[in-house]
């Protein structure tokens, strides 16, 4: 090979290596921490992609109802153009983190701009939720190389999730998502669930909803369900203030 060649193959993968994260079994067995699993008895509950006023008042009202407790991934530039949302997750007990400042897997953002809005969505959630950050999820499940440096930079650790519902699929319905979350769920996992559907192509919020509802209500309902900083011993129970 090229030696130029070789430098070039060397730089791609170090830059979309850590892709293969996005690959649930092979992340499971690489890394159990980075795919959400826990030693504890205990599941971490987390939703994705808000916050969205059209949906994620019901989601806090409903997790409300059952006095469960979860981390929000949210994307900086939902939380600036919703800050009351941002304030009423904190209020109520639930765990914010970063989901990226817009919706874009890490492996197209230009380089050095990813550690930019990294830092941008982190400090206008600081500064929004009076809280300090811990997790950072890439959208996709897509964990670049260097998505990987900008962690280390911020102070942010990367988690993915166990097991998903799946929600945006063509046909899926509340029970479908109930079903799909079920088949890989073990203790000490993360489920991946959505507040909103506004990057869903064939979601709909509702059936999340109702699917939450069922999760919580029936093969939860006496499980230890919280947010991620419940996960870990060696990670605070909820977002530290500032």
């Amino acid at each position: 090979m090229n030696p130029l060649t070789a430098v070039g193959v060397g730089a791609a993968i170090a830059t979309a290596g850590p892709a293969l994260t996005a690959v649930g079994p092979l992340r499971r067995r690489w890394n159990p921490r980075l795919s959400g699993v826990s030693s504890r008895e205990h599941i971490a509950l987390t939703f994705d992609d808000g916050p969205d006023p059209a949906s994620t008042p019901a989601f806090l009202d409903l997790l409300a109802a059952h006095e469960r407790h979860a981390t929000f991934f949210v994307l900086g530039e939902q939380a600036v153009a919703h800050p009351d949302l941002i304030r009423r997750i904190r209020q109520e007990g639930h765990e914010l983190a970063i989901h990226g400042w817009t919706h874009r897997c890490t492996l197209a953002a230009p380089p050095t701009r990813l550690v930019r809005d990294l830092r941008d969505a982190r400090d206008a959630l600081e500064d929004i939720g009076g809280t300090v950050l811990t997790w950072f999820r890439p959208p996709y499940g897509v964990l670049s190389g260097e998505a990987v440096l900008a962690c280390r930079a911020l102070d942010l650790r990367p988690v993915l999730w166990t097991t998903w519902g799946r929600e945006w699929e063509r046909g899926a319905t509340a029970a479908t998502v109930v079903a799909t979350v079920l088949r890989t769920l073990r203790p000490g996992g993360t489920i991946l669930l959505h507040d909103t559907d506004r990057r869903a192509p064939h979601g709909d919020w509702r059936r999340t909803l109702d699917a939450t509802e069922q999760l919580l209500a029936g093969p939860l309902a006496s499980a230890s369900i919280g947010p991620l900083g419940d996960h870990w011993r060696d990670v605070p129970s909820e977002n530290r203030s500032m």
